[in-house]
């Protein structure tokens, strides 16, 4: 297996802008030019959509004109994900607006029960990154703020954490978790660590993460789900989709960012693993499967719109022979009816979950393979991918949903990753290199870029926290 290098994780990103295009000839500057407009405008569009109706509140539903929250009280979910887009695409405008929201009104001092990892990744994460981006120290301090309330979590027998929170009192409950909600918090609880120079926040989260791989499957994989007192396995089906997805997706990241060899040699097993036990290549493509984490038998031949993250994780590694014949197997998906299903069965091709919830993974997992080869056909993908979000998702007054990708009836919600991870990842893809370059930045499962302003040198030997 080839071993991953920091030279390789961020400098094989850069392909595209430095190398000859295969196969076809590059886009032209005017027409990528265009598409960022567009892009823009789209972006644009589904803010309206949220200051006009649901100011204020978490996310915006369009059609009925009006917005929703998550838990009982806003957290400013639409603002704070949209803001590090507004950066890289240069609305200032709207990110003045946005940026006076998010300083004036979040507040964290709530009695409520909140899901931890899922305030994370898009709150922590969001305004690490807004802080590194904009420089205003007022994000920071909201972030550390917010980490500070959630820690508890962490204090379990195990050091696996519960799920759920009370931000205002600390009390803790869902001894039921999986590893996603395990490990999917490492980069952004990294970042607290050191921007604030405090360990505190990184040895929680990672002492949780070990404690989940070492009770690993006797294939190398992990289950789905896990008790948080006993460490105890209660779903032994391994799978890269929700659930999983991001506990493997930060081995790699923490890695790529912060130079923990642990994590390293945690990332190389779980990807020898998977490619050994849920790459599964079939008639129809090569996909990526579930099977039993003990015995490797196939349990499932399921494959959705969660899973393409993958690819970004293919492409980190070198492995891009990989990575392209599963994007293969994404556009198919994709194309199937006009834009993806949530999920389908890849031995017969028959959807099993028909909503498009304008997830970013397929465009996500394009725009690397795109950058990696340099190969024309992904850009045309992208392409096909934001035009179909335009014909399909785009109502009047916003974008939403789709709870039948097969009759494209609308479903009236525009949720936070619209602004934070699909919008992002089509502008990249027309973007001038200059906006954003995987030299500097690493994205958090949110798509938030996160930088290492620590220690740009690093070589392999780097210690996570020097004296």
């Amino acid at each position: 297996m080839k071993k991953i290098t920091i030279l390789l994780a961020a400098g094989c990103m850069l392909f595209a802008s430095s190398c000859s295009l295969k196969n076809s000839s590059a886009p032209e500057e005017k027409e990528k030019e265009e598409y960022a407009e567009r892009v823009k405008a789209a972006f644009t569009k589904g803010w309206h959509a949220y200051t006009t109706y649901a100011m204020g509140m978490d996310a915006v539903n369009p059609i009925s004109q009006k917005g929703h929250n998550w838990y009982a009280e806003p957290l400013l979910m639409t603002p704070v994900d949209a803001y590090s887009t507004m950066c890289l695409m240069g609305l200032d405008s709207i990110r003045n607006q946005a940026k006076e929201l998010i300083l004036t009104h979040l507040n964290f001092d709530k009695d409520m029960e909140v899901q931890q990892f899922e305030i994370a990744i898009r709150l922590i994460g969001g305004l690490v990154s807004s802080y590194q981006l904009d420089g205003d120290r007022r994000f920071l301090d909201l972030a550390v703020d917010l980490g500070n309330r959630l820690l508890p979590v962490f204090d379990t027998p195990t050091g696996i954490p519960y799920r759920m929170i009370n931000l205002k009192t600390g009390k803790k409950s869902g001894n039921v978790t999986n590893p996603c909600e395990v490990g999917s918090m490492l980069v952004e609880y990294g970042m607290l660590s050191k921007l604030t120079g405090d360990p505190k926040y990184y040895e929680k989260c990672k002492r949780g993460i070990e404690a989940v791989y070492e009770r690993r499957g006797k294939t190398g994989l992990v289950g789905g789900q896990i008790n948080c007192d006993t460490g105890e396995w209660l779903d032994t089906k391994a799978h890269i989709r929700g659930g999983i997805d991001a506990f493997y997706e930060y081995l790699l990241k923490g890695y790529i960012l912060f130079g923990d060899e642990d994590l390293k040699k945690m990332w190389e097993n779980s990807l020898t693993a998977i490619n050994t036990y849920l790459e599964d290549k079939t008639p129809n493509g090569t996909w990526m499967g579930e099977a039993d984490m003990n015995t490797g038998k196939r349990t499932a031949t399921i494959f959705g719109a969660l899973d393409c993250f993958w690819n970004g994780c293919l492409v980190l590694s070198g492995e891009t022979e990989r990575a392209k014949a599963l994007q293969e197997s994404i556009f198919k998906m994709w194309t199937l009816h006009g834009i993806e299903p949530e999920s389908i069965d890849y031995t017969t091709m028959e959807i099993r979950d028909a909503v498009y919830l304008i997830r970013p993974e397929a465009i996500e997992a394009t725009y690397y393979v795109w950058k990696a080869t340099g190969d024309r056909k992904y850009y045309d993908m992208g392409k096909t991918m934001f035009e179909s979000i335009e014909k399909y998702c785009q109502v009047e007054n916003g974008y939403v949903q789709l709870r039948d990708v097969r009759d494209k009836t609308k479903w009236d919600t525009l949720e936070s990753f619209f602004f934070a991870e699909t919008m992002k990842y089509c502008y990249l893809f027309f973007a001038p290199d200059s906006v954003f370059s995987f030299k500097d930045y690493v994205l958090n499962t949110e798509a938030h870029p996160m930088k290492n302003t620590w220690d740009k040198d690093w070589r392999g030997d780097y210690k996570m926290f020097k004296k």
